[in-house]
């Protein structure tokens, strides 16, 4: 069974949840401290950042995470194509590490995650149901069981979840999570997108492929059981039918999780 290390960080508060949600597809989940050592991280074969709010958001979210050692020893694992996926907290502290983009493979910072805004106002904290459909999906290993019309309800939870992405960030070639309405359209406004981000983006993976950083939280959509019955989508009913029946069944998210493992199994090359 592939192992995959869930990284716990000071303030981290998605961690045990996220690693059900790994377990459900298939991993040997542990959830690692960041003091971990080298040796025994590098004894993983896949990682995810959970959500949190680690150091309390000092600085801005996820800058004082990205200075930790742990974070060359992801990008160590980076460089060997392996799976890193980073959810809400860990999303920012991907970008503040340069872990995504990373257009030249260089990991320096190329895009940031900044405070919510409504239009010109800035906007609070944000705990909402949403819904987010992938573009170009053929260019991540954790799209590639996904089609660019499916529409997934997802939770958000963030008070910077702001994508700000410079003239210069060219993100053609790399799979993005755009925030839609239920039917999958795309808009950048209030209240499609959340959080003012630009382009409505809501996730972006490396130019590899192997790394993806979701401001939405999949751990949480993972499950049938954890959708709403009045969001408006097709796993709502698929939620309806499924509690006559006992025992737990595959929501719309637990999909990223499965492809990581998928993945993993082919040798997690995706460059």
């Amino acid at each position: 069974m592939p192992r995959l290390a869930v990284i716990q960080f000071p303030g981290s508060n998605c961690e045990y949840e996220t690693a059900r949600a790994a377990g459900y597809a298939g991993f040997d989940a542990d959830i690692v401290r960041w003091t971990i050592s080298e040796a025994d991280f590098h004894q993983y074969d896949a990682y995810v950042l959970p959500g949190g709010f680690s150091y309390q958001d000092r600085i801005r979210s996820g800058a004082i995470s990205a200075k930790l050692p742990v974070i060359q020893f992801l990008k160590e694992a980076d460089n060997l194509g392996k799976p890193i996926l980073g959810i809400c907290n860990g999303c920012q502290i991907l970008a503040e590490a340069g872990l995504i983009p990373n257009l030249g493979g260089t990991h320096q910072v190329e895009v940031a995650l900044a405070r919510n805004m409504r239009g010109d106002t800035p906007h609070g904290f944000v705990c909402d149901w949403t819904y987010i459909r992938f573009v170009r999906p053929e260019n991540s290993l954790f799209s590639s069981f996904i089609d660019t019309d499916m529409v997934f309800p997802i939770p958000v939870n963030h008070g910077e979840g702001r994508f700000v992405i410079p003239p210069q960030v060219d993100l053609s070639q790399c799979t993005v999570a755009v925030y839609t309405d239920e039917f999958g359209t795309v808009s950048d406004k209030y209240p499609v997108t959340p959080n003012g981000s630009a382009q409505g983006i809501a996730g972006i993976c490396n130019h590899k492929g192997n790394v993806f950083a979701l401001m939405p939280h999949p751990e949480r959509a993972s499950l049938l059981r954890q959708i709403p019955l009045w969001i408006g989508s097709y796993w709502a009913e698929e939620k309806r039918r499924a509690l006559k029946v006992p025992g737990d069944f595959e929501g719309p998210c637990l999909t990223l999780f499965k492809a990581m493992k998928s993945a993993v199994l082919m040798g997690a090359q995706h460059a």
